[in-house]
């Protein structure tokens, strides 16, 4: 599978589309398309934090993701993504994505992979967390971490 990487952004603009398009911007993925997916990781892949990303292949190309999202134009906006890997090779991401504090993201992705470990009978590593949070700034806010899948492939 090769390498999931983890990357975050926070914009302020005039739309929730404008912030959420300047967020992903930040993180280095605005020229994709992406295709979101539940939370299970690939025994054969490993999980990189890397902030924003490389160039992951051609513009328009698809990337699948795993998104903790959260826009707003009333407050402050947090989102975060949590991570375990196994000893037997699969792993799990959790997201939550919200008007509250980074430390309130964080507590419920903390939550989240506490409970989807338990629920499965694997030997679980200390799980990683990063949280992202933006203010509106009189505008729309948003902030995004997102743990993209390899690279980019064509949509068609």
């Amino acid at each position: 599978m090769g390498t999931i990487r983890v990357v975050w952004g926070r914009a302020s603009a005039p739309t929730a589309m404008a912030a959420y398009d300047a967020a992903l911007a930040d993180a280095g993925i605005e020229n994709y398309n992406l295709v979101s997916v539940s939370s299970v990781i690939p025994a054969e892949a490993t999980v990189e934090a890397v902030g924003t990303a490389p160039d992951l292949g051609p513009v328009g190309d698809v990337l699948t993701v795993v998104e903790a999202r959260a826009t707003s134009s009333e407050g402050s906006v947090s989102a975060a993504l949590a991570w375990a890997e196994s000893r037997e090779g699969p792993g799990l991401f959790y997201e939550a994505g919200g008007e509250f504090d980074e430390a309130t993201a964080r507590e419920r992705v903390e939550r989240g992979i506490e409970a989807g470990q338990e629920l499965r009978e694997w030997t679980f590593e200390k799980p990683s967390v990063l949280t992202q949070s933006a203010e509106p700034a009189g505008e729309h806010a948003c902030a995004v971490v997102l743990a993209v899948y390899g690279r980019g492939r064509s949509p068609f």
